[in-house]
């Protein structure tokens, strides 16, 4: 892995040295305002969360679930924009030192201009940046842009995603390589994949940058058992839900402060492997033998990509 140089390098390197795990909170940016999603992020920080991944708002989120499409269209209809957003960053940018990561779909950068966008997310203090729906075949136009600016392009893995596709995505992922656990898109789930953790060692086989699981991760148990075998946990609708939850009320920042706090826990904290495995739905080795040679088999979701 190269030699810390950023935001994202340094969080990940020093936790690594920690034998600790990241959480990866995420907003919806203007949900239900800029200016209390700029509240919510200094007291993520505040509570725990190692990264903060921003959502840029979308007429047609096509990875996101209902959860994340309710805070969307409430976002939209508050006025929020990928130009407010960029402004809010840099203003929350003098009051966190939290990796911050823009997730946004491709259309709203295109309108935007792709060296404008790259050069003034990069200005604002984003330190990332991932486009779920932009394949790696497409992304190369956006990819010289950020990389000159200096602004990561987090690339995504899909359950489907072939051994061929795991390796050129993880080469070209910077910051960190984000493991989409399903198919399908963003909310809770009762259970975790069972061959998650086989997913993950068949990435490990060809990278060292640090691995990130989200989609379906929404409990402390789920983040807990997910830590034992990734280098972080991404949480999206459970902290969203809080939010819609208490939106208007005085407990609306404590409440979800209180949530990332309960997810960050186990990510400090060390337990067995065993009970990972247990929470992951275990299986033998000759079946997980046999799982790796097979994944990736199967049409490619929107979610696999920049």
């Amino acid at each position: 892995m190269k030699a810390p140089t950023n935001r994202l390098d340094e969080t990940f390197a020093r936790l690594r040295a920690r034998g600790e795990r990241a959480l990866v909170a995420y907003l919806m940016a203007g949900d239900p305002s800029l200016a209390e999603t700029q509240r919510l992020v200094i007291e993520a920080e505040r509570r725990g969360a190692d990264v903060i991944e921003l959502g840029v708002p979308f007429s047609d989120p096509i990875a996101d679930g209902p959860v994340i499409q309710r805070a969307g269209t409430r976002a939209l209809a508050a006025g929020t924009s990928l130009p407010r957003v960029l402004e809010m960053v840099s203003t929350l940018r003098a009051q966190v030192s939290v990796p911050l990561v823009l997730m946004t779909y491709y259309n709203p950068v295109l309108a935007f201009g792709l060296k404008s966008f790259a050069r003034t997310a990069a200005d604002a203090g984003a330190d990332g940046v991932i486009v779920p729906d932009l394949p790696y075949e497409e992304c190369e136009p956006l990819r010289a842009e950020t990389e000159a600016a200096g602004l990561d392009m987090i690339q995504l893995v899909a359950p489907t995603s072939t051994p061929a596709r795991v390796k050129t995505i993880a080469r070209l992922s910077r910051g960190f390589v984000y493991v989409v656990s399903l198919t399908g898109i963003t909310g809770e789930r009762r259970g975790l994949p069972k061959d998650l953790d086989v997913q993950i060692r068949t990435l490990r086989l060809v990278s060292t940058k640090p691995v990130c699981v989200g989609f379906g991760v929404s409990t402390p148990e789920q983040v807990a058992a997910v830590g034992k075998v990734a280098d972080g946990v991404v949480v999206g609708s459970a902290i969203v839900r809080t939010i819609e939850a208490h939106t208007g009320t005085s407990v609306l920042i404590d409440k979800v402060g209180d949530l990332i706090a309960t997810l960050k826990d186990p990510l400090r904290a060390s337990s067995s492997a065993g009970s990972a495995r247990a929470v992951l739905g275990g299986g033998t080795e000759e079946r997980a033998a046999r799982r790796a040679t097979t994944v990736g088999r199967g049409a490619k979701p929107p979610s696999e990509g920049c």
